[in-house]
């Protein structure tokens, strides 16, 4: 019997939507653009039962480069956009602060931790997928298959073919 949800963790920028220039970072609504396929993947993942999760370092809030408030418009504007195509996020994570300053700040595992105290996750069945090696190191810390990629289509593909396969 199983003690939890399968889920999968999405890195946001740079495996949801484009990543803004360096030392830059979407700000605004009008900045962020989902990659080829992002919510049709989703979608999949939605349909294959798994609670989808973004973890997300946004070290850009502690710069003051935007604030908590416009990082939250700027997702809330994501989920409308997948909610129009079918999909939806269960949860989103974020980490506001520079290095050091935290344990949510991955490749530490405070962002899983705080998802796993809202939805109790069976870690043997769940995924983080991430375009760094960062997101791949916290996904392993936290116990969870990862997947390094820069396409959430086919790493949805591997993670789906996976499940298909026992």
């Amino acid at each position: 019997m199983s003690k939890g949800r399968k889920a999968v963790f999405l890195d946001r920028d740079g495996l949801i939507n484009r990543q803004a220039a360096p030392h830059h970072y979407v700000c605004r609504r009008e900045d962020f653009n989902f990659l080829p396929g992002v919510p049709g993947a989703i979608r999949r993942l939605n349909e294959a039962g798994y609670l989808v999760l973004v973890v997300t370092n946004q070290r850009g809030v502690a710069r003051g480069m935007l604030t908590m408030e416009e990082l939250e418009d700027v997702h809330h504007f994501m989920c409308e956009e997948l909610g129009r195509q079918g999909a939806h996020i269960d949860g989103i994570y974020v980490c506001p602060h520079n290095e050091g300053e935290c344990s949510c700040r991955k490749p530490d595992t405070g962002l899983f931790l705080k998802a796993e105290g809202e939805f109790p996750i069976d870690k043997g069945r769940s995924w983080m997928v991430g375009d760094s090696a960062t997101d791949v190191e916290a996904g392993e810390r936290y116990g969870v298959h990862t997947l390094l990629t820069d396409s959430l289509p086919q790493a949805v593909s591997v993670i789906l073919g996976r499940t298909n396969q026992g």
